[in-house]
């Protein structure tokens, strides 16, 4: 999806899972969530980051769209330009 080297230093890969199903697993520009303390985005080069997500609409965008997925909760892990989101545990 992104071939040229600059644009490979700027991508964040983004999982969105469940115990049983796989909602997303591509490279994106963003992810955009909602904690306790309200709305929030995460974009390549963002800290080590782990948080519960409240029920919202995940957005991850990337260079041709964006995505949205409806979640009831779960967690968000952030490490190394990737953005891990566990569903239904």
């Amino acid at each position: 999806m992104f071939d040229r080297d600059e644009d490979k230093k700027r991508i964040l890969k983004v999982k969105v899972a469940s115990p049983y199903v796989v909602y997303y697993d591509e490279p994106a520009l963003s992810i955009s969530g909602v904690n306790k303390t309200g709305p929030f985005d995460i974009l390549p080069g963002h800290h080590n980051f782990i948080t519960l997500l409240e029920p919202c609409e995940l957005v991850i965008r990337t260079r041709v769209d964006e995505q949205k997925i409806r979640i009831n909760g779960g967690l968000m892990h952030v490490r190394a330009d990737s953005a891990a989101v566990f569903l239904d545990v």
